[in-house]
């Protein structure tokens, strides 16, 4: 009798060793993600994406004649630079601890992550953000997006409690109201 065994499996159902891409923009949401993908990562033993997509301001199409080299090397350098900046934000001078490959791609953020997870045995990690109707009409989703067209599963991770926390303190800072510290000690 042959017994065929089953590649091991990580907690998302990938198997061990893989990929796992996570979208990285800066945002409170990308960085929760990243964390996600990077414990992610540890448990399974596989390698972190850190995946951040970049366009020329006003988009494509206002360059479709070409830009001079110039500022598109210089938009490029800042992309690069925000994706540094996230890493250290989200881990600091430790990193990851796990193996991390850093992609910044031109393009629009739902195309780009689609392109780096492309293995059916990849897992792609994206924020979910509080998203409301006037937000969704008005900035289309990218977690969304990547869960209606990936080849792979997709993690959609939720925002922490702290964003929650945070967004409170920026709206009573927004309408000048008066904030007591007691409340933080809850």
């Amino acid at each position: 009798m042959n017994v065929i065994q089953d590649e091991e499996r990580g907690p998302m159902g990938g198997p061990v060793g893989g990929r796992i891409v996570a979208g990285v923009s800066g945002s409170l949401g990308s960085l929760t993600a990243l964390h996600r993908a990077a414990a992610e990562a540890r448990v399974t033993g596989a390698e972190l994406w850190a995946v951040l997509a970049w366009e020329p301001p006003g988009g494509e199409i206002s360059h479709r004649g070409g830009p001079c080299p110039a500022p598109m090397a210089a938009w490029r350098r800042m992309a690069d630079e925000r994706l540094l900046s996230a890493l250290e934000e989200a881990f600091g001078g430790a990193g990851p601890k796990v193996p991390l490959k850093c992609l910044v791609i031109r393009g629009k953020p739902g195309d780009a992550l689609l392109a780096a997870a492309d293995q059916p045995d990849d897992l792609l990690v994206v924020g979910a953000g509080a998203r409301g109707r006037l937000r969704r009409a008005m900035w289309p989703s990218v977690s969304r997006y990547c869960l209606a067209r990936a080849c792979c599963p997709v993690l959609a991770v939720p925002p922490s409690p702290l964003h929650h926390a945070l967004d409170a303190v920026h709206r009573r800072n927004v309408w000048k109201l008066p904030f007591d510290t007691r409340e933080l000690a809850g």
